[in-house]
């Protein structure tokens, strides 16, 4: 007679319960990466833990082998043709010429936040003393009037972006609400939605401009006429993707959850807060994402035209400079211009992947 021992497929069953644990840890850390744009590390990560290596090795191929060929194949291109290409500026500069620029653009800003260090404590030095020997009213909190650095310009137009995307957003998801809920309040905003949405940011910039000038009496400071103008004209080009989506999210909830909400007799922001937001939040974040891009093409143009501080401005002056240098700049800017896009496309999915259960990338 043969005895079975009823712990024999024990080991089985634990290394089956932490291959399971491990895995889970594996999908939930691939939430994360897909925000970062490093999905492809996910099938490495389920490859080395066993599952099927073939078939992950092809999609690290297919997310990260494909890409990585892709920009090889562009650099090799436009290293091939930029030479070719003759301007007013002489040859279009290649990849190697671009990569110069862009480390010349790093040690000049290196040079100037020094210069920048070196004036305030001269300023700070100055006022001790004159407060040392009594003077204290002739103690001044001096200005640095250098011109800004590469990395400043860079700040200046994401402040200014986020400021004119900020206000955009609290007036266009409010209005979107209205629209959705109400078939009255649609029809209304719809014909000044179809009207306003095609007008490009080059036809609303002079209109604020004198608006500003008109009302602002500040030139400097946070709040200076510059800032404002190119905030105002992003709010005004950004705001229509954003409150045509939240419209068309509200419009588009379960009809049983709006009749569920009649039994329970809810009030208006009880309604809003609790069952509207959340259903509708995927097409509000799809519409915040689109905003926020346009947002981001509509101030460059801006800053260009007003010649308004920012990443637009540095690409106007070096246009007018007109050196041998001046093109490679230029297409460091653009780079440049094109990679914080991307991080802002990155950073509302990431806020989006907080609030939402969408897949959507």
């Amino acid at each position: 007679m043969t005895t079975i021992d009823p712990d024999f497929s024990a080991p089985d069953a634990a290394r089956e319960a932490r291959r399971a644990r491990l895995f889970t840890r594996i999908n939930t850390a691939d939430n994360y990466l897909k925000v970062l744009g490093l999905g492809w590390i996910t099938p490495m990560l389920r490859a080395a833990a066993g599952d099927n290596p073939k078939a992950q090795m092809g999609e690290v191929w297919r997310l990260a082998g494909v890409p990585l060929v892709s920009i090889v194949c562009f650099l090799s291109l436009w290293a091939f043709l930029a030479p070719q290409v003759q301007t007013s500026l002489g040859a279009v500069p290649g990849p190697a010429q671009v990569w110069e620029q862009a480390v010349q653009l790093n040690a000049d800003a290196q040079a100037k936040a020094a210069k920048r260090e070196k004036f305030e404590a001269m300023v700070e030095k100055r006022n001790e003393k004159l407060i040392a020997a009594g003077k204290a009213d002739e103690v001044k909190d001096i200005s640095y009037t250098g011109a800004p650095s590469y990395y400043q310009q860079i700040w200046t137009s994401i402040k200014t972006v986020f400021f004119g995307f900020l206000i955009a957003t609290a007036v266009a998801v409010p209005l979107g609400i209205m629209a959705g809920l109400s078939v009255t309040a649609n029809a209304a905003l719809n014909p000044i939605v179809q009207i306003f949405k095609p007008v490009s940011p080059l036809a609303w910039l002079p209109i604020v401009t004198m608006i500003v000038s008109a009302t602002v009496a500040t030139g400097d400071g946070m709040f200076s006429k510059s800032f404002l103008i190119s905030a105002i004209t992003v709010t005004l080009c950004s705001l229509w993707p954003t409150l045509i989506n939240t419209s068309l999210g509200v419009a588009s909830i379960d009809k049983d959850l709006v009749n569920v909400s009649k039994v329970l007799k809810m009030n208006t922001w009880t309604k809003v807060t609790k069952l509207v937001l959340p259903s509708a939040l995927p097409l509000i974040f799809t519409g915040l994402r689109l905003s926020l891009g346009v947002g981001w093409m509509v101030l460059i143009a801006a800053e260009m035209l007003a010649q308004n501080p920012g990443l637009g401005k540095f690409v106007w002056d070096e246009f007018q400079n007109g050196s041998s240098q001046s093109l490679a700049k230029i297409m460091v800017a653009v780079l440049t211009i094109g990679i914080i896009g991307f991080m802002l496309d990155r950073l509302m999915f990431a806020i989006q992947s907080l609030f939402t259960f969408s897949n959507n990338r």
